[in-house]
């Protein structure tokens, strides 16, 4: 059993949660995941690692609350238990095991989406507790939905904010305000780092290859047991197949069928949304008191 020490909202529907597990702590590296099961009766939920304490003995996760298990997981208090925590899992980005002269010589964009900002994070302060300042992006569809902009201030370079609606910082797509760093403020990157939505990703790694930027993303959403077995995360990387959860979850953007991902990702939604209707019938019926 594993401890919820800490629970935040961050945004609508977003939670930060730490929870007491001290040997993940002790092994978590940049890019890594874990994998939650809330209860006896729970699904297994591969969520990327936000930030881990070593002192405290905690990993702290990001959930957004979208189906039946991430909304029962948010339902839990401080000092209530998940009943597995498990990881890390999954390979540490490929900076974590370069030599650290090489990546000092590279200038990195980091552009996270939504929820993307939580595995963003540990990355951005990987490089700042190593003297390296790179560049941030983070957008969401509202001012609202953006999370965690203060803790990565703290450790990047520049951070820029881009929103849909344009109710704070750039007034657009994350592919815009990079187009804008880009072609109209004349940065030079030599890595964009792209961590969000499956959409987004394909099209900012489709945007960096136009303008000859080498991007890594991640394809922790289309993950679902985290072992490989149930073959969910299949996925063409540069004509081979891949498993997300054993050979990545990052990859190579520009090699990448997100066509093919993106179909993949959409088998569950209609299972997901039949499910969740369920719930919240049966829930409903219990507030009436039709069944126990």
């Amino acid at each position: 059993m594993y401890k919820i020490v800490e629970k935040k909202e961050l945004a609508p529907d977003i939670y930060s949660m730490d929870v007491l597990a001290p040997r993940v702590a002790e092994s978590a590296k940049p890019g890594q995941f874990v994998i939650v099961i809330a209860d006896e009766s729970g699904e297994r939920v591969p969520l990327t690692i936000c930030d881990y304490d070593t002192e405290k003995g905690t990993v702290n996760i990001v959930i957004q609350a979208m189906g039946c298990s991430t909304k029962k997981m948010v339902s839990y208090n401080e000092g209530e238990y998940f009943k597995d925590f498990v990881g890390p899992l999954g390979k540490p980005s490929a900076y974590v095991n370069e030599d650290l002269e090489e990546v000092k010589k590279r200038k990195y964009l980091f552009v996270a989406g939504g929820v993307g900002a939580a595995p963003v994070f540990p990355q951005v302060r990987w490089f700042h507790e190593r003297g390296i300042d790179v560049d941030v992006i983070v957008g969401a569809k509202t001012k609202e939905l953006i999370i965690l902009e203060d803790k990565i201030r703290d450790v990047a370079g520049n951070l820029y904010i881009a929103t849909d609606d344009g109710s704070y910082g750039f007034n657009g797509m994350v592919t815009g305000l990079i187009e804008d760093l880009v072609v109209n403020q004349g940065k030079k990157y030599d890595y964009c780092i792209a961590i969000g939505p499956m959409i987004m990703m394909k099209f900012v790694a489709l945007l960096t290859e136009k303008l000859g930027i080498k991007t890594i993303v991640s394809l922790n959403p289309i993950m679902v047991d985290g072992t490989g077995m149930c073959g969910a995360c299949r996925v063409t990387v540069g004509n081979e197949t891949k498993f997300a959860c054993v050979d990545g979850p990052e990859f190579d953007g520009h090699l990448v069928d997100f066509d093919e991902a993106l179909k993949r990702q959409a088998q569950y939604k209609e299972e997901e949304i039949k499910k969740l209707k369920k719930v919240e019938e049966e829930c409903k019926l219990e507030q009436q008191g039709g069944v126990k």
